[in-house]
């Protein structure tokens, strides 16, 4: 919000929508909805919010956690809006985890992954699981240990050690699906974090519009030109 031509209570109206609602809103639906002169300007809305839900120093994830990998379809910028019919173009690594909590899902974490490596999927591990968690995993040997990170596929007993991390995974494919212009190769992890922002406050939607406001006012100030240039680098 660092000198915004907008008003603060455009700002206010973008964030709490965003926040709140289940399947949050797209920049076209938020152009309409406050009467914003441009597409570039609610573009520019929703990716600043996007990015400042994934919070530096948020905590990590804890106990008994499910680890999986999935695809996503993803799209060009020449493929056509989502739910026009095809335009698919190839897909998107995604590795997601889930907190277990005894038959209730905790929170989520999920990142777009560069390659299927045992590396990326170890700093996804060491970068969102506790040192004293527990990884259980779908893909026994498939799983690269990180310091203190247990990895044990059949912690919990279960049959199925990733039925909860494919739950989160089925909502994010069918949520994707609403994405007006589909899921952008250079744009998916911010789409990840708002995904992840969104379902971790979902037993507390009315914590949710205040703290990302809070996220919003100390997230570092982003130029349109900047953000066009770290979505190209994505």
């Amino acid at each position: 919000m660092h000198h915004s031509k907008l008003p603060l209570t455009t700002w206010f109206w973008a964030a709490f929508v965003m926040a709140t609602q289940p399947s949050g809103i797209s920049a076209l639906q938020l152009q309409r909805e406050l009467s914003l002169g441009s597409y570039k300007t609610a573009w520019l809305l929703c990716t600043k919010l996007r990015r400042a839900m994934a919070a530096a120093g948020r905590n990590l994830l804890s106990g008994l956690v499910e680890v999986d990998k999935t695809e996503i379809t993803c799209r060009s910028k020449h493929d056509r809006a989502a739910g026009s019919g095809t335009g698919e173009h190839g897909k998107l690594l995604v590795v997601g985890a889930v907190e277990v909590q005894d038959l209730r899902l905790g929170r989520i974490r999920l990142s777009a992954m560069p390659d299927d490596s045992a590396v990326s999927l170890r700093a996804f591990l060491v970068s969102n699981l506790a040192p004293d968690a527990t990884a259980q995993t779908g893909r026994e040997g498939s799983y690269s240990d990180g310091p203190a990170v247990n990895n044990d596929p059949d912690a919990s007993g279960a049959r199925n050690a990733s039925a909860r991390v494919q739950r989160i995974f089925s909502d994010l494919k069918v949520w994707a699906l609403s994405v007006h212009h589909g899921l952008r190769r250079r744009h998916l992890q911010s789409y990840l974090d708002e995904f992840v922002y969104r379902f971790n406050c979902r037993r507390n939607r009315h914590a949710a519009f205040p703290a990302l406001l809070s996220f919003v006012a100390g997230h570092q100030p982003l130029t349109y030109d900047t953000l066009v240039s770290l979505a190209a680098k994505g």
